[in-house]
C-alpha cells in the first residue's frame, strides 16, 4: 500500500472509473487522465455480488505502478474480507466495502487494520439507515446512483434525497466522511449530485469514451465546481 494521502475531507474531487476505459492500454488510458484526476477508481467485480467480473489484486499492483494518485478500490463482491489484505499489498490507498454483504463493523475494522481509508457503499435500493449507524467509524460513503455490475448506465436522481441526508447526518456531527457518488455522471448530473452533497464523483463513460478523455475530464470537473456552494 501507498502512504498517498487522499487530501482533506469534503474537497471537490473527480475519480475516472476505469472500468469504462480500455483495458488492453490501461495504463496509457489512466496516465491520459492523469491530470484531471484526484482519485483512480478501480471497480472490482466478483460475478457474485454483482453479475460481471472485472479485475483483481493483480491488476492494481500493475497500475501502481503508472500512477501515483490515491487508488480508490469499490468492492463490489460478497466476501470482500478475503480480500482486503490482498488489495492493500497490491497498492490500494482506499477500499469501500458493500452494506448489503453484511459483517459490515468487522470489515470496517478489519479495513482500517490493514492502513486502508474505509469506505462503506449502498446500492439505490438500500435505506439510508442501513449506513447512518457506520458514519462515525468510515472515512468515505459511496451511494450508487445506478445498480452496480455494468458500466453506462442512467443516473438514478431518486438517490438524491439520501445524499441530501447522509451530507446532513455528516456536517450535523462533524464528521470527517466524504460523500461519493457513481453511476450515470456526467456534465448534466454532476451538478446535481454536488448540490445534493456529494464532494467526490466517480465518472467512466463520460470521460473514457469520449474522444477527448482529458477535456471531457475537465468539463466535467469544470460542471462540478460550478455548482458548489
Amino acid at each position: 500500500m501507498t502512504s498517498i494521502d487522499p487530501g482533506a475531507t469534503g474537497l471537490l474531487r473527480l475519480a475516472p472509473s476505469i472500468l469504462s476505459a480500455d483495458f488492453g492500454a490501461l495504463a496509457l488510458a489512466v496516465e491520459g487522465v492523469d491530470a484531471q484526476t484526484d482519485w483512480l477508481h478501480v471497480d472490482v467485480m466478483d460475478g457474485h455480488f454483482v453479475p460481471n467480473v472485472t479485475i483483481g489484486p493483480p491488476v492494481v499492483a500493475s497500475l501502481r505502478k503508472y500512477s501515483g494518485r490515491f487508488f480508490d478500490c469499490h468492492l463490489m463482491m460478497s466476501e470482500p474480507g478475503r480480500y482486503l489484505e490482498a488489495f492493500a499489498q497490491a497498492g490500494a490507498d482506499g477500499c469501500t466495502v458493500h452494506v448489503e454483504v453484511g459483517a459490515t463493523r468487522s470489515l470496517i475494522d478489519d479495513a482500517h487494520a490493514l492502513g486502508l481509508r474505509v469506505g462503506l457503499a449502498a446500492n439505490p435500493d438500500t435505506p439510508f439507515d442501513r449506513v447512518a449507524p457506520f458514519l462515525d467509524a468510515i472515512d468515505l460513503l459511496l451511494l450508487m446512483t445506478v445498480f452496480p455490475g455494468f458500466g453506462g448506465q442512467s443516473f438514478m436522481v431518486d438517490v438524491m434525497d439520501k445524499v441530501v441526508s447522509a451530507r446532513r447526518e455528516v456536517d450535523a456531527n462533524s464528521l470527517a466522511v466524504d460523500i461519493e457518488v457513481d453511476g450515470g455522471i456526467d456534465v448534466a448530473t454532476a451538478p446535481v449530485a454536488v448540490r445534493a452533497g456529494a464532494n467526490v464523483l466517480v465518472a467512466g463513460s463520460a470521460i473514457f469514451s469520449r474522444p477527448e478523455p482529458l477535456a471531457a475530464a475537465a468539463r466535467l470537473r469544470d460542471a462540478a465546481q460550478a455548482a458548489r456552494p
